[in-house]
């Protein structure tokens, strides 16, 4: 990545816009004392207390907005070319200065439920991902933040506790940047406006007599764009451009809005930032001091990089018309002049190493190696099919006699050796001694049958003893293989779901129908969510 050279330098881009009258200073009868030359770029301030013969202020701006100009006209004359540097890697800043009620916000943010209305934020939005829409072998990884600084405090207003302090921090390569500031990943239009709708519900505004939702601190939404060229010309540079879009607190005198309590000590912090931001810009500008008070404030040390650093900067000057804030409008429109005199080096930021897209792409590839590992095979099939089958085995066990049995049994053999004893006798009645033989005899007969059944059945017991240990071994294997195939199974499906959405997170023009599907997609599920 190569330095910028003198060559490469350029001024900070400061525009006016002029609102209309109100209908407070219309009901006052309050006159315009500013007239706005669009094709000079003249700004015409005239002081309606001075002499006569007193000549009015002029003062030339890179452009100029009336009160009949449109958002859209705003948008392509002063961040259209901003939003497409970042696209290609610049960093770029746009923000709105001026007193308070002199439409910063209008400017910035506008009414998101009319087109036509929407403010510079959400009409980048919307110019974002129409560039995404429209490229071709470029992926994109898109990031959104949104803080704010409130009495010298500063809030990410998307966190779960968004009056919690955080701290500013500062990087040899990246810079100033805020420590655990939360960043989302943004693949749509509608999901980027949802997180703007998120942190502006926790945004601190307050009412004063100038402005019934005045904006009580700074708040800074920036979007992070990764981008590197995929195909045979690609060079494998990562790129990565930062938009931060600023919406400034308005100066203020007490005298005039009315403020008390805490109204007044938020004015107190906020024109206390502000005059810090003038320092800043009035060392730059002068040239002759070789320090410049960056750190006098949170706001000037966010806008660092954005003022005299490596960013393109557009400075949107925000004045009322009406003869009652001259003051207010000589002193903004003084500001803006010195801002105009600012010279900036920005360049391509190449392969930062805090970029993200390349570590959302080794982790692809990382899900897709151990995906296609645990495929491999067939595994989950493999340890079922492997696995033992159920033993099945029918064993007779012997039934012991009981005693009837047994004397039954005696019985039997008893009148078998009797018939024996008389049949070798030549049929002569047996005499009381041969009778008591055959009993002895049927008796040790019969014990030894009762023990040979005994004996049986405690052996098919114990056979059956065995084969139960084995079936329920067997079932065990079988219950883990089962529990084996089933934790890989959940296991490629978790591989897989993280996959997707790692994938994704990152977005490429005309992959998929392109960016139109994609976004038509996301406008249906938040539709069904209504």
């Amino acid at each position: 990545m190569g330095m910028p050279t003198k060559a490469d330098a350029e001024c900070v881009r400061v525009v006016v816009r002029c609102r209309p009258l109100n209908s407070k200073e219309l009901a006052e009868g309050r006159c315009r004392i500013m007239d706005t030359d669009k094709k000079t770029g003249q700004v015409v301030l005239r002081n309606s207390k001075a002499n006569a013969g007193d000549p009015p202020k002029t003062f030339t701006f890179d452009a100029v907005f009336d009160w009949e100009s449109t958002q859209k006209e705003v948008y392509q004359n002063t961040a259209a070319s901003i939003v497409n540097s970042t696209l290609e890697g610049y960093n770029g800043t746009i923000f709105a200065y001026g007193q308070t009620g002199t439409g910063k916000t209008h400017t910035m943010e506008g009414y998101s439920d009319d087109p036509a209305q929407q403010g510079i934020i959400p009409q980048s939005f919307d110019h974002i991902f129409r560039a995404i829409e429209g490229s071709a072998d470029t992926q994109y990884l898109v990031r959104a933040s949104f803080l704010e600084i409130y009495n010298e405090e500063i809030r990410d207003l998307l966190s779960k506790n968004p009056k919690d302090k955080l701290e500013l921090k500062e990087h040899k390569d990246s810079g100033v940047y805020v420590k655990n500031l939360n960043a989302f990943v943004v693949k749509s239009v509608p999901e980027i406006r949802n997180v703007l709708e998120v942190g502006k519900k926790n945004r601190s505004v307050g009412a004063t007599l100038m402005n019934q939702d005045s904006s009580r601190s700074h708040s800074v939404f920036s979007i992070t764009i990764e981008t590197i060229q995929q195909g045979p010309a690609a060079d494998g540079h990562i790129r990565v451009g930062k938009l931060n879009l600023v919406d400034l607190a308005g100066s203020e005198r007490q005298s005039k809005t009315g403020a008390t309590g805490d109204r007044l000590k938020e004015a107190t912090k906020i024109n206390l930032s502000l005059s810090a931001l003038g320092n800043v810009i009035s060392a730059l500008v002068d040239g002759k001091s070789g320090h410049i008070p960056y750190r006098d404030s949170k706001l000037t040390r966010l806008l660092q990089d954005s003022l005299g650093g490596n960013t393109k900067t557009v400075m949107v000057a925000n004045v009322g018309p009406a003869d009652w804030n001259y003051d207010e409008t000589l002193s903004t429109l003084r500001y803006a002049n010195r801002a105009k005199n600012i010279t900036n080096k920005p360049r391509v930021n190449e392969d930062p190493k805090d970029a993200m897209l390349r570590e959302f792409q080794d982790e692809i590839q990382r899900l897709k190696a151990a995906l296609e590992e645990a495929e491999a095979g067939n595994a989950g099939s493999a340890l079922l099919e492997g696995a033992p089958t159920q033993i099945e085995k029918v064993i007779q066990v012997p039934k012991a006699l009981d005693p009837e049995e047994m004397e039954q049994l005696k019985q039997q053999i008893a009148a078998e050796l009797q018939a024996q004893v008389t049949a070798s006798a030549g049929g002569k009645e047996l005499t009381p001694h041969q009778l008591a033989q055959v009993a002895a005899n049927a008796e040790a007969k019969a014990a030894a049958e009762a023990a040979r059944l005994e004996a049986a059945a405690k052996a098919a017991q114990a056979e059956a003893a065995r084969y139960e240990r084995k079936q329920k071994q067997v079932q065990e294997k079988l219950a883990k293989a089962a529990e084996q195939s089933e934790q890989l199974q959940h296991q490629k499906q978790e591989l897989a779901t993280r996959l997707r959405a790692m994938e994704g997170k990152l977005l490429k023009g005309e992959a998929r129908g392109g960016l139109v599907e994609v976004t038509r997609k996301k406008e249906e599920q938040l539709a069904r969510r209504e």
